[in-house]
């Protein structure tokens, strides 16, 4: 038997956070949650709502079907310029380093 929906939801999510170079802080923000509640949701605590699906799926930029569809879906539907690029530092990763510069 394949993934349930759930099942395919988080590993979406957990293949969109890699593709994108980004850290559950990082779609916490977005989702206007603590690191913490996305954690939950990545492990089975708590369940990703429809809600959620659809911003996730509006952050990265690709259709909620795509998400629900599992990670390999999520992860090809996700746009050029939303991958990460080998060297390229995230948007966090900039920001700590700026706040460690002032």
């Amino acid at each position: 038997m394949g993934m349930s929906l759930e099942e395919r939801v988080r590993s979406a999510v957990a293949a969109l956070l890699h593709a994108a170079g980004e850290s559950q802080t990082d779609l916490a923000s977005v989702l206007g949650v603590s690191q913490t509640q996305v954690s939950r949701r990545q492990s089975g605590l708590a369940a990703w709502s429809l809600t959620d699906c659809d911003a996730v799926a509006g952050h990265y930029g690709i259709d909620v079907l795509d998400l629900l569809a599992g990670p390999t879906r999520a992860a090809e539907a996700l746009p050029a310029e939303r991958r990460r690029v080998p060297g390229r530092r995230t948007a966090a990763a900039r920001a700590a380093s700026a706040d460690g510069e002032a």
